[in-house]
């Protein structure tokens, strides 16, 4: 298993560079929406990152499953730099390069993660409703939501913006109760 600061050093250099390319062919959110696609992709599919991330199986392998997944919707710069990392052999490394790059990508604009986790999937009227309270909270310009749906909330939302923590949660509500009737 990699360690986390070890992924990180070496990722960050590979979305920097990622990030450059991106913004020299202006297609930084082009690149966002793949990464984001590629990454749901990988989580909805532990095979496809073992098959990545195997050290004997043969690049050319890797490359053509990378060509066959990607298909012609992805941009050929994203494709080329994907083939890049089998070739360099960190396509290991892909999941936290990818991460890393939405993190650059969300500090360029000026945007927020607000990772919301509710009992019920959300209308678009809440998640409209969250995302003008995480604006007003952290003076972002926009706000990225990433939803959860955890049914032992009971109710209401979660937000975690950063390190800051909103538990608007009816478990949440009921946890506060029972300490304080349990303090009294």
């Amino acid at each position: 298993m990699k360690s986390n600061a070890a992924t990180a050093e070496i990722a960050q250099p590979y979305s920097q560079a990622l990030l450059s390319l991106a913004q020299s062919k202006n297609l930084t959110e082009d690149f966002g929406t793949d990464a984001r696609t590629f990454l749901g992709l990988m989580a909805g599919n532990k095979e496809l990152e073992g098959f990545l991330s195997n050290p004997f199986i043969q690049a050319e392998n890797k490359k053509a499953l990378l060509r066959q997944v990607l298909g012609e919707n992805v941009s050929p710069y994203l494709r080329n730099f994907l083939l890049l990392l089998v070739d360099r052999r960190r396509i290991a490394f892909l999941e936290a390069i990818l991460q890393q790059y939405l993190v650059l990508l969300r500090q360029l604009n000026q945007t927020v993660l607000a990772e919301v986790t509710s009992a019920v999937a959300l209308t678009e009227a809440q998640q409209q409703a969250i995302t003008e309270k995480v604006i007003g909270i952290t003076n972002a310009r926009q706000v990225e939501l990433e939803t959860k749906i955890d049914t032992d909330l009971i109710g209401g939302v979660i937000i975690k913006v950063g390190s800051q923590v909103i538990d608007a949660s009816l478990r949440g509500q009921l946890r506060r109760l029972s300490l304080s009737l349990s303090s009294n």
